[in-house]
């Protein structure tokens, strides 16, 4: 799936690095789960990106989140994942995350599995999802006021 163009708009604060890797995490979710839709939001203070078999944030199963300094790689149902490999951050009701410099040390085949797991998650909690026939990169918010690069 191609990105949104604003997309590339919504990174150009971020240095080379934060952009490069933001893409190379967003290229790992869509090479392996190519029917999910791409949701956009250009926040107050971090873009995020959440993947999704609907057009719907709640059905999403995992997220970026680009900082000034690092990318969040997370699970929006993470609390709930059984096959954690990975050490995942977060203390809250059920989003959970890690923080990635590098593309080199994130932990693809680990993630991997949890990402399996997570749509299964995510499917249980939505027994409507349709499986995409095409799936799309969607703007869904921009913020006017801006707290980040």
């Amino acid at each position: 799936m191609r990105a949104n163009p604003d997309l590339k708009t919504f990174l150009k604060p971020y240095n080379e690095s934060i952009q490069k890797l933001t893409f190379e995490l967003r290229d790992f979710i869509t090479d392996l789960v190519p029917q999910i839709n791409e949701l956009i939001w250009d926040n107050y203070n971090a873009v995020a990106i959440a993947y999704s078999k609907s057009e719907k944030l709640k059905d999403a199963f995992c997220h970026i989140s680009v900082y000034a300094k690092h990318v969040n790689f997370g699970f929006n149902r993470g609390a709930e994942l059984i096959n954690t490999s990975v050490e995942l951050n977060g203390g809250g009701k059920l989003i959970r995350h890690i923080s990635v410099k590098d593309f080199q040390s994130f932990p693809k085949k680990d993630i991997e599995g949890m990402i399996w797991e997570a749509i299964a998650i995510s499917e249980k909690h939505n027994s409507l999802l349709i499986d995409n026939v095409s799936a799309k990169s969607i703007v869904m918010s921009i913020s006017e006021k801006k707290l980040r690069p």
